[in-house]
């Protein structure tokens, strides 16, 4: 990949860089990332030979997974792991703890609530924006745009597509595999593809990206790993922070910071001419208007046209 963001560090939030950078650890430094992401606080307060006991490997190990995620050392995690859970609040800790099968209905509400509205957040906080504003320079000149997206990805490749064509941009979401690869084949300079990914690893999506990179097409990723298979083949990688459970796995949390990305391409490519945005959201919005129940003076309801 020729554009991506930094592995990052404390500044864009510890927990979100070590749940990111997880799947590319090597097995002993993922076991302590699972005990840190596990109990952040009380690693904070454990020296290195304790969390190297806990997670049955050495401190020589600790200080390996410490350079893997971008820090110099134990005191630098220690210290950027007690910022992270310097705010106590009973509440929202309650709040963001896995979904357990004996949760009544109310805390099923609140454990939701609370993830989505972190996925927005730390994906706004995580999002690298140098990136954002050349992915939208990129769009805005282009003269086709390619989204591509399966299953809950699939979805928010439709709702991208539909806001494109809203402001006037000729796009596509392609989330039949065959027809998506078809598309790409006959990409070409000028046009850009999107793929959007969760893990980074599903194989149609990176297919897609590389076929349309291969015929010249600028290509961008959006992904919850840094190091995933569809970063290398993004001309622009775009970091969603979405953190799934075993309840709530792909299609949750992840569509949700996925909608977040799309939303914020959209809205600053519509800013790069607002006079021809202003005019085709008129024209489309009037358009949808008609399509709309309007009531008679009487108050009944009557289909319009």
């Amino acid at each position: 990949m020729t554009e991506t963001q930094d592995r990052g560090g404390p500044d864009l939030g510890i927990l979100i860089t070590i749940r990111s950078l997880l799947p590319n650890l090597a097995p002993v430094e993922r076991r302590v990332a699972q005990a840190v992401l596990d109990d952040p606080a009380g690693v904070a307060w454990r020296n290195i030979s304790e969390l190297a006991s806990s997670c049955g490997t050495s401190a020589t190990s600790v200080v390996r997974f410490c350079r893997a995620i971008g820090l110099r050392g134990y005191p630098e995690l220690r210290l950027a792991l007690a910022g992270a859970v310097a705010v106590d609040d009973k509440s929202a800790v309650a709040a963001s703890a896995e979904i357990d099968p004996d949760d009544d209905a109310s805390a099923i509400v609140k454990k939701i609530a609370y993830a989505d509205a972190k996925a927005v957040t730390d994906t706004a906080g995580h999002l690298d924006i140098a990136t954002l504003e050349r992915a939208v320079q990129a769009l805005a000149r282009a003269k086709r745009i390619h989204v591509y997206g399966v299953g809950a990805s699939g979805f928010v490749a439709q709702d991208l597509q539909m806001k494109l064509q809203r402001i006037g941009k000729l796009a596509w979401a392609w989330t039949d595999p065959h027809i998506a690869i078809s598309s790409a084949s006959l990409a070409d300079k000028g046009d850009v593809a999107i793929g959007l990914s969760h893990t980074g690893t599903t194989v149609d999506t990176i297919d897609v990206l590389r076929e349309a990179r291969d015929h010249g097409a600028t290509t961008i990723a959006v992904t919850n790993f840094p190091w995933s298979p569809i970063t290398e083949v993004a001309d622009f990688v775009l970091l969603t922070a979405a953190r799934e459970t075993a309840f709530r796995s792909g299609a949750m949390t992840s569509r949700i910071a996925q909608l977040t990305v799309v939303d914020c391409l959209f809205i600053t490519l519509a800013q790069q001419d607002l006079s021809t945005t202003r005019q085709a959201l008129e024209k489309t919005f009037a358009a949808a208007q008609a399509k709309r129940v309007r009531k008679t003076r009487r108050g009944s309801s009557a289909a319009s046209g």
